[in-house]
């Protein structure tokens, strides 16, 4: 399935369902004002390369040199972008280009990574959250066997590998609670078991790697989170509130002095 009819197919996503952790106010505002940035874009850029290397240029232009300060380069680029968006393609800069090529050849000199990166990637999952109704997805990077053990494997670029910096991202990118819904969504399709790992990559030179397995408290935690947001989900489309920070009951927040 392509990206386009992934994202159209019915269900709800891990990117989207995470929304709600802050609050179902913010979840509403941001499924129907959907924003892009360049971060995001560059991602999605850095995704198909690493794991779809021959089918990159079905789903992205590379920009070539234009000069937009004149009429002319203006126009070749209103032009480029009226046929990304008619073709439902990215587009990405050649000096993006650049640090994607570099990142990927880095990443495949990694052993560990590069075999953990080498099953079957991009595969659709989609099933009917029993408990409430709800109609989930997921597409993991990548499906694949290490250690005689399924796993299912995530990559991720970042700003930093350092000893804590990740497991903050964890936490504040809700890592823990993806891990916790791809192998649920993976399990009721499959019925098989999979373990779940994180490679890891940094975005600026010299691209450093590194991969981390989750532990089955690690992935048990994500899950009970999953239950949580999707518990959620299903109470406010029911109800048709959707509460910000005050919470279901209308709590007012108790406000004290901070110590000094």
């Amino acid at each position: 399935m392509s990206q386009r009819g992934y994202r159209e197919a019915p269900g709800i996503s891990r990117s989207e369902l995470f929304k709600i952790a802050k609050s179902p106010f913010h979840f509403r505002y941001e499924m129907e004002h959907p924003q892009d940035s360049p971060s995001l874009a560059f991602g999605r850029a850095l995704h198909k390369y690493v794991l779809e290397k021959d089918d990159f240029y079905s789903d992205f232009i590379l920009l070539p040199e234009i000069n937009r300060r004149t009429k002319a380069g203006r126009e070749e680029y209103e032009r480029i972008q009226n046929e990304a968006s008619a073709d439902d393609k990215g587009i990405v800069t050649r000096d993006d280009m650049a640090v994607i090529i570099a990142m990927r050849e880095e990443l495949m000199r990694q052993p560990l990574a590069a075999s953990l990166l080498s099953g079957e990637h991009e595969k659709d999952f989609f099933w009917t959250d029993a408990p409430t109704g709800e109609r989930c997805k997921c597409r993991p990077d990548c499906l694949t066997e290490y250690g005689g053990e399924r796993y299912i494997v995530d990559y991720k670029s970042t700003d930093s590998c350092e000893d804590g910096h990740f497991e903050r991202s964890c936490r504040k990118y809700g890592y823990k609670f993806q891990a916790g819904m791809y192998t649920e969504g993976v399990f009721q399709n499959t019925f098989t078991e999979h373990k779940f790992a994180f490679v890891a990559q940094e975005k600026k030179p010299p691209y450093a790697v590194r991969v981390y397995i989750c532990t089955p408290e690690f992935v048990a935690q994500g899950y009970d989170q999953f239950r949580e947001l999707i518990g959620i989900y299903h109470d406010c489309k029911e109800t048709g509130r959707w509460y910000g920070y005050e919470g279901p009951m209308d709590t007012p927040t108790e406000l004290m002095e901070e110590d000094a």
